[in-house]
C-alpha cells in the first residue's frame, strides 16, 4: 500500500509540474492511526478551496520522517508530534535529528496525542510496574512513538534490557502481534479512540495502564504533560486511565508560499467539522489553541490567518 501510495504522490507530482498547478502533498502516518485519516481529509479540503492545486496523501512512519522529508522538501505540509517536532527544529541528534531542521514552520496545534499502554488481560501484568520482563512493542523505528516510548521508559528507570522482548513495531503490527498472543504489551501514542486499539480491545481482553504522576514529573520535556483516556474510549475499559499527554501539531516548511498557508490554515478551521468526521480525535483541535507554544516560528501564512482573526496581535 504504501508503495502505491508513493508511486500516486509522485504522479501527482509529475502532473502538477507539468500543467503549472500547484502541488501539496500531505504527510500522515500508517493507516491504522489517526494522522491518515485526518491527512486525507486536509488533502480534499486543500483541492476545493486552493486553486490550481493538486493534492496527494502520503503514508508515513509519521512524526520523525515527516519532518525529515519537510525539510527536504519533499511534504508540503504533515503531522508530528510536539516533542518531536521540539526536538527536530533544535536539532536533537538522541531523537534522530542530527542537524536542526531550519526550515520547518508551525501551522497550527492540533489534538493531543495520548500515551495507550496496552496489556493483555492474560499477561499478568496488572500495573505499569509489571511491564519489565515482558514482551513490548515500543513503535515503529524513526517514530514519534519510538521517542516516546524512549522518554517514559527512562524516566521509570526502565532499560530495554529490562524486557524479554523488544519489537519496533507499527500500531496495525502491534496489535496483530497482540492477537497472536506473540507480544504482552505495546504502546501507541494516538488521539483518544484510535482503530488500532479499538480492533484489539473489541477482539480480546486487554488491560489499559496507568502512568503514574511521578513519572511524568521526571521527564525533563514541557511537552509531556498528565492526560486522561475517558472511561469507555475502548471496549472494557470501564474508568478514566491516568496517562500522558503530548500535543500534535501541524507543520509545514518556509518554502511554501504565504498565500497557500494561508489557505491552509483557514480551509482547516473553517471547516472542522469535516476533520471531526474523519476522527472524532480533532475534536480537541480549536482556533483559540492554535497559535500557542509553537516548536517552531508560525509560518508567515498561518500568523496573517491568526492575525486577521484576533489570535495573535
Amino acid at each position: 500500500m504504501r508503495r502505491s501510495l508513493l508511486v500516486s504522490a509522485a504522479a501527482v507530482c509529475l502532473g502538477a509540474s507539468l500543467y503549472g498547478a500547484e502541488f501539496i502533498n500531505v504527510l500522515t502516518g500508517g493507516t491504522s492511526g489517526i494522522y491518515y485519516p485526518l491527512g486525507v481529509a486536509l488533502s480534499q479540503m486543500y483541492a476545493k478551496a486552493i486553486p490550481d492545486s493538486k493534492t496527494a496523501v502520503q503514508a508515513t512512519k509519521a512524526s520523525v520522517e515527516n519532518l525529515n522529508l519537510l525539510q527536504a522538501g519533499r511534504g508540503e505540509v504533515a503531522i508530528s508530534l510536539g516533542d518531536s517536532f521540539s526536538d527536530a527544529y533544535k536539532g536533537d541528534a538522541d531523537a534522530g535529528f542530527k542537524a536542526p531542521l531550519s526550515k520547518l514552520r508551525t501551522i497550527s496545534a492540533l489534538y493531543p496525542n495520548y500515551i495507550h499502554f496496552v496489556a493483555a488481560a492474560d499477561s499478568g501484568i496488572k500495573s505499569f510496574a509489571d511491564i519489565k520482563g515482558k514482551r513490548i512493542s515500543v513503535g515503529a523505528p524513526k517514530s514519534g512513538t519510538a521517542l516516546n516510548s524512549k522518554k517514559i521508559l527512562e524516566a521509570a528507570g526502565i532499560k530495554y534490557e529490562d524486557f524479554s522482548k523488544v519489537e519496533y513495531l507499527s500500531y496495525a503490527e502491534s496489535v496483530e502481534l497482540m492477537k497472536n498472543r506473540q507480544l504482552d504489551v505495546t504502546l501507541l501514542s494516538s488521539g483518544a479512540g484510535v482503530a488500532a486499539l479499538r480492533d484489539l480491545a473489541t477482539s480480546q481482553k486487554v488491560v489499559f495502564l496507568s502512568i503514574p504522576e511521578e513519572i511524568v514529573k521526571k521527564i525533563d520535556d514541557p511537552a509531556y504533560q498528565v492526560g486522561i483516556i475517558p472511561a469507555n474510549t475502548y471496549e472494557g475499559q470501564t474508568t478514566d486511565v491516568q496517562t500522558i499527554s503530548v500535543q500534535n501539531f501541524l507543520v509545514t516548511h518556509a518554502g511554501v508560499s504565504e498565500k497557500t498557508v494561508y489557505l491552509m490554515t483557514k480551509t482547516m478551521f473553517e471547516n472542522l467539522d469535516q476533520m471531526v468526521a474523519a476522527h472524532a480525535a480533532a475534536k480537541g483541535i480549536s482556533l483559540a489553541n492554535a497559535a500557542k507554544n509553537p516548536p517552531a516560528p508560525l509560518h508567515p501564512g498561518a500568523e496573517k490567518y491568526y492575525k486577521e482573526m484576533g489570535i495573535i496581535k
